[in-house]
């Protein structure tokens, strides 16, 4: 598979063969591809060439409905920025269910960020946004999880609860990590990197 912005590849000839139970960390020098790598395997950017199979249960899953099916957290990714905490939390589990029927209540305690409860998500720090997309993602009942650069705007306490949080949601999930920080990963060893357009694992 492939994607070009312009006349220019991101990446070509791209084989991979992603599987359940597993945790995929791709790395790579800035402006090489991860973002948009993960971008496409979250079915919110198109292929140039190529095509994706997406597989739940050996049943083939359509392109409209793997949204359904992905949790993804990323620093670009756009805030529900008018609603309060709890008001954020409610509306994405009307798409979304929690594993193991967590609790909103629950939920926001895990984050750490009971004290903002009814607090509005456009006065939030850079730092508890994080926080909110991490949780929303990996909490979230979806057999696939794809972060990008996950501890962006953490501090060490931040970074610390992340990986609390990843080691406790990840069972049993395609895990898809983009990331140049060995902290946020050191503890996987399915590495692959992109490099000059190409995915060299």
């Amino acid at each position: 598979m492939g994607r070009k912005f312009g006349r220019d590849w991101i990446f070509r000839h791209v084989s991979l063969d992603l599987e359940t139970g597993q945790v995929y960390v791709v790395t790579g020098p800035n402006g090489s591809g991860k973002s948009t790598l993960l971008q496409i395997v979250a079915g919110n950017l198109p292929l140039t060439e190529g095509k994706i199979v997406y597989k739940v249960d050996g049943r083939e899953i359509s392109g409209d409905d793997v949204f359904r099916y992905v949790s993804l957290a990323a620093p670009y990714m756009e805030m529900m920025e008018e609603m309060t905490l709890a008001e954020a939390v409610d509306f994405h589990r009307r798409f979304k269910h929690f594993r193991n029927s967590l609790a909103a209540s629950d939920f926001i305690t895990q984050t750490g960020l009971e004290a903002a409860r009814h607090k509005f998500v456009r006065n939030f720090s850079s730092g508890m946004k994080t926080r909110l997309k991490l949780g929303l993602a990996c909490h979230s009942d979806t057999p696939i999880l794809l972060l990008d650069e996950p501890t962006s705007n953490l501090d060490a306490t931040g970074i610390a609860w992340y990986q609390r949080l990843l080691s406790e949601t990840i069972a049993g999930r395609l895990v898809v990590l983009c990331s140049n920080q060995p902290y946020e990963y050191e503890s996987f060893s399915r590495i692959l990197r992109i490099e000059n357009g190409r995915l060299l694992s």
